[in-house]
């Protein structure tokens, strides 16, 4: 069975106060060893708790971490709004 996309956006999409679980971190090893090393793994839920200007930068937190991210970073990480 095919798993269904329709809910599916890109982190850098969300709005302060929104809720995701991650479903595909599309980028290099680098970058994925680092979120990881951070608790982000497909699966993992997290809240959107701020966006600068521009969404230069977004802060997520998640499993009690907050975690910031670059635009370009959150660009790349596939999620599913819950």
């Amino acid at each position: 069975m095919r798993e269904k996309k329709e809910n599916r956006m890109k982190l850098s999409e969300l709005q302060k106060g929104d809720h995701a679980v991650i479903k595909k971190i599309e980028t290099n090893e680098e970058l994925k060893g680092r979120l990881f090393s951070f608790g982000l793994a497909r699966g993992s839920e997290f809240s959107i708790e701020a966006c600068s200007l521009g969404k230069q930068t977004i802060e997520i937190m998640i499993d009690d971490t907050l975690i910031g991210l670059r635009g370009e970073e959150a660009s790349k990480i596939e999620v599913e709004k819950i």
